[in-house]
């Protein structure tokens, strides 16, 4: 899936239930984001500054939580934990793997841990190297402070290599129950469950048997893959675009409305500049046209020969 910073993407197979997202892959949250879920993944779990959680973090492998954040639920981790400073856990920690803690971190319900326990100074690193650089500039070491940095410019935009199935939930959104909002793009993989209605400042693609269990509004283009399910209304600002067996409780409002013949609306269409019917046999020449231009379907060929 591409990587943007300003998609909310939904890796294939995400399960949206009660109370709980269940995923597979590393799971990256941004700043000032509100989850109204607890996450559950067999990848890495990185939140961002100022996030609130209300559910629990669930993870086989290591989970980070910078400065401020707050988590409403347990923690389980299978492998390392960090918490910056200011971090809240409602619930229990319980990890096998090493913990790293700022200041005034807290957690009410007590932790175990099988590994090392670190808790870091609340004085912030930076303090530290100005003091050593006050010396070294105090003894006429100018070329070492010049060294110094020249590493710290480079290493500060180093970036946590993630997994290659991801879901990530990009800065200032709202996860919620009842309603979801994004300020840019929504991208959903296959065969994915979503719970709430969902409001994009952006494009939405919902990728092929994927449902929305809610009303799906954008402020730019929507497309629904093949056997995808929208269980509310579409209300979109630009083109809507529903492919074969698609089926829609609701309505659809768009500038341009593309349906399949074999889609199914239970609601009424509003268009302003017209609706198009596409029958299947358009929509496999479509494809065959995507595929020949990816060299997919020498691919599958290769495939074929080698089974």
């Amino acid at each position: 899936m591409a990587f943007d910073r300003k998609t909310l993407v939904i890796p294939d197979n995400t399960k949206f239930e009660e109370k709980t997202i269940v995923t597979k892959g590393d799971v990256v949250i941004g700043d000032r984001c509100l989850i109204q879920f607890g996450i559950k993944t067999d990848g890495r779990i990185f939140v961002g500054e100022h996030v609130i959680i209300d559910g629990g973090l669930d993870s086989t492998k290591d989970i980070r939580v910078d400065i401020f954040s707050n988590i409403g639920g347990d923690v389980k981790c299978g492998g390392n934990v960090y918490f910056g400073e200011k971090v809240k856990v409602k619930g229990k920690l319980s990890l096998d793997g090493d913990l790293d803690v700022g200041d005034s971190v807290g957690i009410d319900k007590g932790f175990e841990a099988k590994g090392w326990i670190n808790i870091r100074s609340p004085i912030p690193v930076v303090i530290y190297v100005f003091i050593y650089l006050l010396q070294l500039l105090k003894m006429g070491h100018s070329e070492e402070i010049d060294r110094i940095l020249e590493e710290i410019e480079e290493n500060e935009g180093d970036t946590i290599p993630i997994s290659e199935t991801f879901l990530f939930i990009p800065n200032n959104s709202i996860i919620g129950v009842q309603k979801s909002k994004v300020d840019h793009n929504l991208r959903v993989g296959k065969k994915s469950r979503l719970i709430g209605n969902f409001e994009i400042k952006g494009n939405s693609f919902i990728e092929n048997n994927s449902v929305i269990h809610g009303t799906l509004k954008s402020s730019g283009d929507v497309f629904c893959g093949k056997k995808t399910s929208i269980q509310g209304n579409i209300n979109s600002n630009g083109d809507v675009r529903v492919e074969d067996k698609v089926s829609i409780a609701g309505n659809i409002v768009g500038d341009k409305i593309y349906l399949s013949k074999t889609a199914v609306v239970h609601g009424k269409l509003f268009a302003k500049n017209g609706i198009s019917f596409m029958t299947p046999s358009e929509e496999e020449t479509e494809e065959k046209v995507e595929r020949f231009k990816t060299d997919t379907d020498i691919i599958d060929e290769v495939g074929d020969m080698l089974e």
